[in-house]
């Protein structure tokens, strides 16, 4: 890892830290820490556990992006060259901005439009649809099913689906968070959230059902 190639990363990370840190003073001692589907606010907390949003989702996406290269056994993260490091960078300018955001809701004691942050989940699902085809078999980033870790082409079959499957979700959930209701937006996000996630998961093992079977 070179630094200076990590500079505008960590600069990015740096940035919902740098905004708490500005409006700290002007925070009082209780902000709201969770908000409910309608937008209202639904806890309260101590302003300190704001620290845990930029901790939470940049900085320990970054890290964990930084670190898995070094511990992957066989390497195969490491080949994926500038791909890898776009996802990485992807991710992390995208964690950076939910943080962010959350962190400028509780300052002003209101999350206006939900709508925003399942907007900002659905940009999250495209870009890992978009990347899926290209992560190659590895122990860290994936779908990492039994089925998938037991076999590359069950692997590269499984991602190639799941990556249409996450992109084409995160691609109406998008849409959805600009046109329908608060309630309505977020229902459609948790139904797309399971489709996306399940599917996948399910393929893996009738695909590997199948190849053992014609093995035999």
């Amino acid at each position: 890892m070179k630094l200076k190639n990590e500079l505008p990363l960590i600069a990015i990370v740096a940035i919902p830290f740098a905004y708490l840190a500005y409006i700290w003073n002007e925070l009082p001692g209780k902000v709201p820490v969770h908000w409910n589907i309608n937008g209202e606010v639904d806890r309260y907390g101590n302003k300190a556990e704001l620290i845990l949003i930029p901790v939470i989702l940049p900085l320990l996406i970054y890290l964990i992006f930084l670190v898995v290269p070094k511990i992957d056994p066989k390497n195969k993260i490491g080949k994926m060259g500038k791909k890898y490091q776009n996802i990485k960078t992807l991710l992390t300018v995208l964690m950076s901005i939910l943080a962010t955001f959350l962190i400028y809701t509780a300052k002003n004691q209101s999350l206006t439009n939900p709508n925003y942050v399942v907007l900002l989940l659905g940009v999250l699902y495209i870009i890992l649809g978009n990347y899926f085809k290209t992560i190659k078999p590895n122990y860290f980033i994936g779908i990492r099913t039994p089925w998938t870790l037991e076999s590359e082409t069950v692997w590269k079959d499984t991602h190639k689906l799941g990556g249409k499957l996450w992109f084409g979700g995160g691609f109406i959930v998008v849409i959805s968070s600009l046109l329908l209701s608060k309630e309505a937006d977020f229902k459609l996000f948790m139904i797309i959230t399971g489709i996306i996630a399940i599917i996948p998961v399910v393929y893996s093992y009738f695909r590997f059902r199948k190849l053992e079977k014609s093995a035999r």
